[in-house]
């Protein structure tokens, strides 16, 4: 069974973090929630949930995969800690599999994992892909990146992860048990 970790950060977006979270478990990913800090972790929009883990519990080892949910301020938050940065680092450097939405690829480019890769972005925020090669698409997986656009991109991000962690039929399978017209 694959493991990742989400990594949530104050500020982050509800619907993008919980629609993974919900589809990754109802496909039996071991997915770990993993905040900047061992507290509940306020949203963008105050909505709290309780991480089972923190970002210095977790091992690039131990990963497949490591998500990054957007919003603001929890992007920028996710950006500007070095535990955070290293983790994403490692992860690539082992070619284990790194995804992000919305605002959340602005990280990865950040971090200097996206250049020369396709990705997509919150679309107002294409020119922080500089060093990648910016797509208009809702999901974009290049090699071991997958980035989404937003909010309304969270389920079909959700079962792109999916797929890839357990699987086409799999994805498949949660897609209809919850009545998601998917792919």
């Amino acid at each position: 069974m694959a493991k990742v970790a989400i990594l949530l950060a104050p500020g982050y977006e509800e619907l993008e973090a919980v629609t993974v979270i919900d589809v990754l478990r109802r496909g039996g990913v071991d997915l770990v929630i993993a905040g900047l800090e061992d507290a509940p972790i306020p949203s963008a929009r105050n909505v709290k949930i309780v991480p089972d883990t923190t970002v210095d519990q977790l091992s690039p080892d131990e990963l497949d995969m490591v998500i990054l949910p957007g919003g603001l301020p929890g992007v920028e938050n996710l950006k500007k800690d070095s535990r955070v940065k290293d983790l994403i680092q490692k992860m690539q450097e082992k070619g284990k599999k790194c995804a992000a939405i919305c605002a959340a690829p602005g990280a990865l480019a950040a971090f200097g994992v996206l250049k020369g890769k396709k990705a997509t972005i919150y679309p107002s925020l294409k020119n922080e892909l500089k060093e990648a090669k910016p797509e208009d698409a809702p999901v974009v997986v290049d090699e071991n990146i997958i980035t989404s656009q937003g909010p309304g991109t969270a389920m079909p991000f959700a079962f792109t992860l999916l797929a890839l962690l357990a699987g086409e039929e799999k994805a498949k399978e949660v897609a209809k048990q919850m009545l998601v017209n998917w792919p």
